[in-house]
Parts: structure tokens; sequence; C-alpha cells
């Protein structure tokens, strides 16, 4: 299968995610037509090379994207399904076990429908965010129901090629279970922790590090996109949360005692080492050297090139800003083995290399 067998496709909803599908496969050679509810979201997705407002003659789509708000998913999918005879459909929403239900509740032949999920986002919103690289080595969940037929399945699984992400398969319940704990639980967990800032002194605020930023970054996400996610996954959140609530009443009993609290601490530790690390192989410690930088331009371009010529390989890094002067901390992560030449090599080029890095 090629590309060009998926021609002509359409993508319904020219958001972020949608008119990034469409980027992608437009550069891959596929004939994409775009609609959206809001027509402007459209024309600005067709002006930045996305595909065309055109509307394609229906018998001849081969291939819809729905890419609409999960509230919408199951009326747009079925809506496509009758007026795309000839089309393969999927969509690209979180959720997938309810879809699913809604729509074989309206009785429809759904041979032709494989869900699908790309993980992959970000917080803007809108096509003028969209980039053709947004999926690129990034997880595409599939999740084939038992009456997709194996076409289908083939044409959603080269919608994920296409767009250069990793392909996976699983069932819906399997999916909505997996992104309850990864995606669905860390994100309510964030928004609880921004949500009590509102009611933090602002003094206190002005102690607060890169960790806070860290754990509160994805509750700034949109909160109607996320009500009508979390709804549509409820049974499955609520578990984790019931979890989570038993594992917090556990914390609060421990608090006062010593040994239950350093096993609880414990348990967090190993969990950040179960995720998976780089290249998808057993999470690695990293020695951190921890570099004073300038805010000012061309500083970072300076000190990546003095630690190109270390020869050392950057393993992962992060920046925390100071609140009050015109500075930062580039925390640079590399094999433990060559930390002391690192910290050496940038001494010697006139950098201030910290002995740990900043308290977070």
């Amino acid at each position: 299968m090629n590309g060009r067998e998926l021609s002509p496709a359409l993508v319904i909803g020219a958001g972020l995610v949608g008119a990034s599908v469409a980027h992608a496969l437009t550069r891959a050679g596929v004939q994409v037509h775009l609609q959206d509810k809001a027509s402007s979201h459209a024309q600005v997705a067709a002006s930045r090379g996305a595909g065309t407002t055109a509307a394609p003659e229906p018998s001849q789509v081969r291939l819809v994207v729905v890419a609409v708000p999960p509230a919408s998913l199951a009326k747009v999918i079925a809506k496509a399904l009758n007026t795309y005879p000839n089309a393969t459909i999927t969509d690209v929403g979180s959720v997938k076990g309810t879809v699913l239900a809604d729509l074989r509740a309206t009785g429809l032949d759904l041979a032709r429908y494989v869900g699908s999920h790309p993980m992959a986002g970000s917080q803007r919103v809108g096509p003028l965010t969209a980039t053709a690289d947004l999926f690129v080595d990034r997880t595409w969940v599939v999740t084939p129901h038992d009456t997709s037929a194996a076409q289908a399945v083939l044409d959603v699984n080269e919608v994920a090629k296409l767009c250069g992400a990793r392909l996976v398969s699983m069932g819906a319940a399997h999916h909505d279970e997996a992104v309850a704990q990864v995606s669905h639980l860390p994100h309510l967990v964030s928004v609880l922790v921004a949500g009590r800032l509102t009611e933090v002194p602002a003094e206190h605020l002005r102690l607060a590090g890169q960790g806070l930023r860290d754990v509160t970054r994805i509750a700034g996400s949109d909160p109607q996109l996320w009500r009508q996610i979390i709804s549509a996954n409820s049974a499955a959140v609520r578990q984790e949360l019931a979890q989570l609530r038993d594992d917090l009443d556990g914390l609060l009993a421990s608090i006062d005692a010593s040994a239950d609290l350093t096993g609880v601490l414990q348990r967090g530790l190993d969990g950040t080492r179960a995720l998976p690390g780089k290249h998808g192989l057993s999470a690695v410690s990293y020695a951190h050297v921890v570099v004073e930088i300038p805010d000012a331009p061309g500083a970072l371009g300076r000190l990546f090139r003095d630690i190109e010529a270390a020869g050392v390989n950057v393993e992962d890094l992060r920046i925390e800003h100071d609140l009050e002067a015109e500075r930062g901390w580039l925390s640079v992560q590399v094999a433990p083995d060559r930390a002391a030449d690192l910290d050496a090599v940038l001494t010697t080029a006139g950098w201030t290399v910290r002995d740990h890095e900043p308290q977070l």
C-alpha cells in the first residue's frame, strides 16, 4: 500500500491535530480536503499547505479522518459513514470505548470504521500551530473492533505510518484504561495542584521553582476540551482516582511514621524508574552538570558549542530561570563517567558550573 491509495482524503476538523494530520498526509502525496465547523480554520490550514477547502466528490473519498471534540465524535463519524460510502473512517479522539459504544447503538455497519489515537499534542490550539512533524516518532494507537474490515485496519495503519508515528494496536477498552493511567489521571493531579496555587499568597509563589512548573504545566490546557475527555472516559478515570485516594489516605497516615513515609517516597522513585528511558530502553540514572547561563542572545549556542567540543553526549536537559537576575541554570544530563570531563571543559571555557542543581 502507498499514500496515493488514500487519495482523496478528507480531514474533518482543522485544529492542531486535524490540521497536522492533513499536513503530514499532504507531504506524503495524499490529496487532502479540509472541512471544519469554523470555515476559517479550514481556510487557514489550507493557506499553510495542509490541503484544499474544495468539497470532494463523496463517492470518490478514500479516507476520512475525524478530528473534532470528543462530545461530537460519534455523531460526525456516523455522518461520515453515511456520506462517504467508499471511505475508511477513522478518528483521532483520545477516548475510544464510549465512541464505539455510541456508534454501535446507531445500528450502522461499522466495518469501515477503525478508531485511532495519536499520542501527540500541545497546549497550543488551532491550525496556525499545526505541523507535519507533530507525530514523528510519537505513539499512534490503532483500535480495531470485532467488525473492522481488514482493509480498513490497513488503511488506518498506513495513516499512522505516513505521519511518521510508531504504531501500537490495542482494543478500545484496553486503550481507555491505559490513557486513564498515563494521561488523564496525571492531568487531573496537575489540575488539583495548580488549583491550590490560587489560594497561595503571592510572596509564597515567589519561592516556586522548576519542580512546581513541571507538575502544573499540563494544567494549562483547555478546560472545555478536557471536560469532554474526562467525561467520555469517566469509568476508567474514576477507578484511577479511587486508587489515588487510597494512596493519599496512606500518605496522610504515614506522615508521622518515618519508616512508612520512606516507603511511600521510595515507591514514587520506583515509579519514575518504571517509565521507559531513551529509545524505549530501561530508565538510566544520569549525572547532572548544572551550568549558570546568562539570559542573553547567543548564550545557549555558545554553551552547546563548548559541550560539543568536550565530546560529551547530552542525554537530556532542562532550564530553570532566576526570578531576580537575568540568568538561568541549564541542567545537562550526561553519562556518569563523563560528568567530570564536561565539568572541567566548561570551567576552563569560563562557565560557572555548580556542584548541584538549584533548589526546586
